[in-house]
């Protein structure tokens, strides 16, 4: 049965004096094929088209006749990347693609070879600019909308689909190998990262998933954990967050009313009598309050079809709650109020 994971539960003294907790099982569908001996794995997917992992994060590289195109870089990864193309091929890398401008991602990319040509979207170098960075060197091209990237026999799509998981956030695409990457959108086998992959557009990520199925792809890259991804890995993953939507949605319109263990009212009222003067408490009981029906809601459903709904899903829970109010405007006990 599906246990509740209150953020009471989650601060405890307890919880913070003894960091290591037992979760439910990893089903086996989550699980990766085994690293090498380095500490890595490198997965062809044909005609060149080659994934790095270290089973928490994901590059892509590919080898044309003319030189080698590496999308992002992830610090975590480090020289084994290098090593991995090294050990395909004999071209230069002449080229990096920037997925978006977070660290995570790109922040291996100072140990590159000198000369690499780097294209990214315009708003990655605007973020980049504003954070200067030596393991993050400054796009040398930026596009807005599309770019059509082509090394040799190597083509490869990049195209700016909306904010989601973060401004600059590009889809990035092999048509030749039918490979899709984008990144911290969908996490293959597993619940979202922490905040749905810390999203900063809840609406845009939501929609990401339409705009991912739209690509005629057979793997998806998508820059986290232990696997590449297919079609059912997308489609699963909608699943989740449009079951996490309807169900944080309805928990507002259960909150509007009285008479129930999430009424706002209630919460407000208890909160505020042990709290006064602090309107921080009351907001964050009712969110919270939200946040765990909705979360143990959806994660009932999805603890055995994907992995660490036990870890991370009160907090996906949380910021799709907090979206409906701020971004998506659910309404419930925080709609206009009537005359």
């Amino acid at each position: 049965m599906f246990k509740s994971f209150s953020i009471l539960w989650l601060l405890s003294a307890s919880a913070l004096a003894d960091p290591v907790n037992t979760y439910l099982p990893v089903p086996s569908q989550a699980v990766g094929p085994p690293l090498n001996a380095a500490g890595y794995r490198v997965e062809s997917y044909g005609k060149g088209a080659y994934m790095v992992t270290n089973n928490q994060y994901q590059a892509m590289f590919f080898v044309s006749d003319k030189g080698v195109i590496v999308v992002d870089a992830p610090p975590t990864i480090g020289y084994n990347l290098l090593y991995a193309i090294g050990n395909i091929t004999d071209q230069p890398i002449t080229h990096q693609v920037y997925s978006h401008s977070h660290t995570d991602h790109i922040g291996g990319s100072g140990i590159l070879p000198s000369g690499v040509k780097r294209i990214a979207h315009y708003l990655t170098k605007v973020y980049l600019e504003d954070t200067p960075d030596a393991n993050r060197p400054l796009p040398d091209e930026i596009f807005a909308d599309a770019y059509t990237l082509t090394v040799g026999n190597q083509t490869l799509e990049l195209k700016y689909e909306g904010h989601n998981h973060h401004p600059g956030n590009i889809f990035i695409y092999a048509p030749v190998q039918k490979v899709l990457i984008l990144i911290d959108i969908i996490f293959p086998g597993w619940v979202p990262y922490s905040a749905l992959g810390a999203t900063e557009n809840v609406a845009g990520y939501i929609k990401a998933h339409d705009q991912a199925l739209a690509y005629d792809f057979d793997v998806i890259v998508t820059g986290h954990l232990t696997r590449s991804g297919n079609r059912k890995d997308v489609e699963i993953s909608k699943a989740y967050v449009l079951d996490l939507e309807q169900t944080c949605t309805e928990a507002y319109q259960i909150a509007a009313s009285p008479g129930n263990n999430i009424s706002a009212q209630a919460i407000a009222a208890a909160t505020l009598a042990v709290n006064p003067n602090n309107p921080y408490t009351a907001l964050k009981a009712i969110l919270t309050a939200m946040a765990e029906y909705c979360g143990n809601k959806t994660n009932g459903k999805f603890q055995d079809v994907i992995a660490g709904t036990d870890v991370y899903g009160f907090e996906n829970a949380f910021k799709m709650t907090d979206s409906l109010r701020i971004e998506l405007d659910a309404g419930g006990p925080f709609a206009v109020k009537g005359p």
